[in-house]
């Protein structure tokens, strides 16, 4: 298992190397260097002569490769810079947004759990009936409606029509999760409702479920000892991924709930063009895809000994 992570590991170096090499080139390319951005910002009108010296102490005038290679020494030390827009260290201005995320990845994760899963298992022992029906009914809708749709209809029954919960989140709270988690849940209890599904009515096919049976074992002893293992394997992967997108932050979601989150962050810094925090976010993005993707790999490799066997080999 050693060996298999530390593999694993070493797949990703390049990975996270090239990601941030695109993302620097890209800001290296756009429209008027950092400077520029910083004097729009921040209101002031610099000389040239102020303009040459800021670029030469942030090393603006080198090459992009050197640039690149700066800019990664200062990143492994633990130095991410400066706020074009605020001034302040981008580390510490990341990391007093990432537990509102964290929090709300949390609760949509549990809810849609809680959710999904009952529901797509249901669905799926009372194939075309009228609740099946039912369910996948609600599902495809669920799917199809576009988050900030969904969101602003969310705000006007609760907020306005009824007036349970604020319109604007002014702080990190209760009242002010459960808007932004009701939407992130419909969304992602929609789709996995119906992959649960699929999956459970592909697995109740097989020859071990049709032994089982033949033996004269109980449908719930078949279904919850022998099918939802199998099917746990499918889920994980499924949910590993919007782990990933919710730990980055909901853009969005949370721009639209004003929730002060990574993602709102993104947001407001690729309208300023704050160039530290853009780069900042795209890597904690980047580092979290690998490692939620490295976790599912592991995990797989621990409960499926048919991926254990084959990497003996």
């Amino acid at each position: 298992m050693f060996h298999y992570i530390k593999n694993r590991l070493y797949q990703l170096i390049p990975i996270l190397l090239g990601i941030t090499l695109l993302c620097f080139a890209i800001m290296y390319t756009a429209t008027g260097d950092a400077i520029d951005v910083m004097e729009a910002n921040q209101g002031v009108v610099y000389t040239e002569a102020t303009k040459a010296q800021m670029r030469s102490e942030l090393g603006l005038d080198k090459p992009f490769i050197i640039q690149y290679g700066l800019w990664l020494k200062n990143i492994l030390s633990g130095d991410m810079g400066n706020s074009f827009v605020s001034g302040q260290p981008v580390f510490s201005t990341f990391m007093s947004k990432l537990p509102a995320t964290i929090l709300l990845t949390f609760s949509s994760i549990i809810c849609t759990i809680i959710i999904s899963i009952p529901l797509g298992i249901f669905s799926a022992i009372n194939k075309n009936n009228i609740f099946d029906y039912i369910i996948r009914c609600c599902s495809f809708v669920g799917n199809s409606i576009p988050g900030f749709f969904l969101s602003l209809l969310l705000i006007y029954i609760f907020s306005l029509k009824l007036n349970l919960f604020p319109v604007i989140n002014n702080s990190i709270n209760i009242n002010s999760l459960i808007l932004p988690t009701m939407t992130l849940t419909i969304a992602m209890s929609a789709k996995y409702t119906r992959q649960v599904r699929i999956i459970v009515l592909d697995e109740l096919t097989k020859e071990y479920v049709l032994a089982a049976r033949s033996r004269g074992i109980k449908e719930s002893v078949i279904l919850y000892k022998s099918v939802l293992k199998v099917c746990m394997l499918s889920f994980i992967t499924l949910l590993s991924l919007s782990i990933g997108s919710l730990l980055g932050g909901t853009a969005i979601i949370e721009s639209i709930f004003l929730w002060d989150g990574v993602g709102k962050m993104a947001v407001d810094a690729i309208i300023m063009r704050d160039y530290p925090i853009i780069l900042a976010y795209v890597i904690w993005m980047s580092i979290i895809y690998v490692f939620i993707n490295l976790f599912t790999d592991i995990l797989y490799h621990y409960l499926d000994p048919r991926i254990r066997l084959s990497s003996k080999d």
